[in-house]
């Protein structure tokens, strides 16, 4: 029965085939555009989430205060409120697995002819697994090569470009300021931070090796920065105010003072981020929705059309003994069908569109199967309901009022 009505379904739509044509348009056009939009969505959400895992996890920051000169107040990470010590006291808090202290500048990096300005971070080695960055080649400094303060470096992708091409870098030696070191690393790419920044312009060397040979140190272990890894994303909270009471402790700073440092978030930041790039794909989403709405009033109009059109052959039909509901099963399947042609046709043009971007635009796209499955559903869901109305008044109608029709 159902076959027979299915096979009855095609040749009514092949008798009018540019009527059904552009009638399926309106579905390939809104299936094409939800797949696309979301393709687009997931490729942004993509992307944080390749930003947020180049970061590292669980990580807060906490960077040195401020300066008042003159009635000036400089910017945070100027006055040398944080030292080792406050980091070694920081490690031995609950919660925390890892804390790298960073003192950072900017030099002229130079090897042989070339030159290239660069980050240099001197740290201590917890800060590699603490940013989840390895080394695709050579061996990371150790915690006798900080006590010794040795010039040794560890060089990311885009210096070592700038610097040494396609010649391999271990054991090759660089002049930073004048002073000679040893490159021993080379640190995976990163890309691109939050900020723009790129992660992979920068040199890592031992932290007493930044503090004795490069940049000097205002006051004595006196570092810009504290890299602090908790345990997981439930106690960063709690860590946070860990430290904060810690370290007006080990300050002496007084009940209602401002705090000489502050604590940074990178994980709450990353979240954000994600939550704002999900709300833009659900945006984009729903913006492209509304042509599959367009789509299911044409497919509407079109029945009413078809049922008009065919008001004699209804009639005939429930003369001759045909159930109200075999009528509305007919009319209902070839809405369906003009829906769901329309949907996979529009699938193929929204995989084929999403692929085009992606190469032309070089944007991330990502076609994932839960958005194929919901164009699937949605044209479905399309297909019943904007065409029940028109298969309901078929169904209804008076076999004698609609043999007399004209």
């Amino acid at each position: 029965m159902i076959r027979m009505m299915v096979g009855e379904a095609w040749q009514a739509m092949g008798s009018n085939r540019m009527r059904s044509f552009l009638t399926m348009l309106g579905m390939v056009i809104g299936v094409a555009s939800v797949i696309l939009m979301m393709a687009v969505g997931q490729g942004a959400q993509w992307a944080v989430q390749q930003t947020i895992a180049a970061m590292g996890s669980h990580l807060l920051v906490v960077v040195s205060g401020s300066t008042t000169l003159g009635g000036a107040r400089s910017g945070s990470g100027a006055a040398p409120t944080l030292t080792i010590n406050d980091a070694e006291a920081i490690a031995a808090l609950p919660h925390v697995t890892r804390v790298a202290p960073v003192y950072m500048g900017n030099a002229q990096i130079v090897y042989r002819a070339s030159n290239w300005s660069s980050s240099i971070l001197g740290t201590t080695p917890d800060y590699l697994p603490a940013r989840s960055w390895p080394l695709v080649a050579g061996l990371p400094f150790t915690d006798s090569d900080v006590r010794s303060a040795s010039r040794l470096a560890l060089i990311g992708q885009t210096v070592a470009i700038n610097l040494f091409g396609n010649e391999d870098p271990i054991g090759k030696t660089l002049r930073v300021r004048n002073s000679p070191f040893t490159v021993v690393g080379l640190l995976a790419a990163k890309g691109q931070s939050f900020d723009g920044r790129d992660q992979d312009d920068t040199i890592l060397i031992p932290l007493t090796s930044a503090q004795r040979h490069l940049f000097g140190a205002p006051a004595p272990g006196s570092v810009r920065m504290i890299l602090v890894q908790s345990s997981s994303d439930n106690v960063m909270a709690s860590v946070e105010q860990s430290i904060t009471s810690l370290l007006r402790q080990r300050h002496r700073l007084r009940d209602g003072s401002e705090n000489d440092f502050s604590i940074r978030n990178l994980t709450a930041v990353a979240n954000s981020a994600t939550e704002m790039a999900r709300i833009m794909s659900l945006l984009l989403g729903s913006i492209a929705s509304i042509s599959l709405l367009v789509g299911g009033i044409g497919i509407m109009n079109i029945m009413l059309v078809a049922v008009t059109e065919r008001t004699r052959e209804i009639g005939l039909r429930l003369a001759i003994g045909a159930r109200q509901r075999d009528i509305l099963l007919q009319f209902l399947l070839e809405s369906i069908m003009i829906s769901l042609i329309g949907c996979l046709a529009g699938m193929l043009c929204g995989i084929a569109g999403a692929w085009a971007a992606s190469q032309l635009f070089q944007v991330a796209v990502v076609v994932t199967m839960a958005s194929v499955l919901v164009a699937l559903l949605v044209a479905a869901a399309v297909g019943i309901f904007f065409g029940l109305y028109p298969a309901r008044k078929a169904a209804r109608m008076n076999p004698i009022e609609a043999l007399r029709y004209q």
